[in-house]
């Protein structure tokens, strides 16, 4: 195993995780495109957008965070992946919200949809910048 691989979550991981999806969700969450697909996409879609956006997280961190060494702790693997997207999800809802583009309180189904639309490519972002000390 590789000694600079730390397997710990701690608030650093959090605040780049934070700041990635900040950094491409925000300039997404300005569009109105992306509002649009959020209201207008099937839900197949919607189910594959949130598989894309895990699958790439997983697979992502499998090779940059966790330099393909899994079998360390494959309960830390998914714990980062599950948070990963919840951190990015979060910072989207609240891009979203400063936004009046979320609408949870009126059309909670749309305030969700919008969220899975944009947190894909903030997840990447998340992900990205998370990994950027790992290496």
């Amino acid at each position: 195993m590789n000694k600079s691989l730390n397997l710990r979550f701690n608030w650093e991981d959090a605040s780049q995780i934070a700041i990635g999806a900040f950094a491409l969700g925000v300039p997404i969450s300005f569009s109105e495109e992306a509002w649009r697909l959020g209201e207008t996409l099937p839900a197949l879609n919607l189910a594959i957008i949130f598989l894309l956006s895990v699958g790439f997280l997983a697979f992502y961190a499998f090779e940059s965070v966790f330099q393909a060494n899994v079998e360390i702790s494959r309960l830390v693997f998914a714990f980062r992946i599950v948070v990963a997207y919840l951190i990015a999800g979060l910072v989207v809802s609240l891009i979203l919200l400063s936004l009046d583009k979320l609408p949870l309180a009126t059309d909670p189904v749309t305030a969700i949809r919008r969220i899975i639309v944009i947190t894909m490519p903030a997840s990447m972002g998340a992900i990205i910048v998370d990994s950027l000390d790992k290496e």
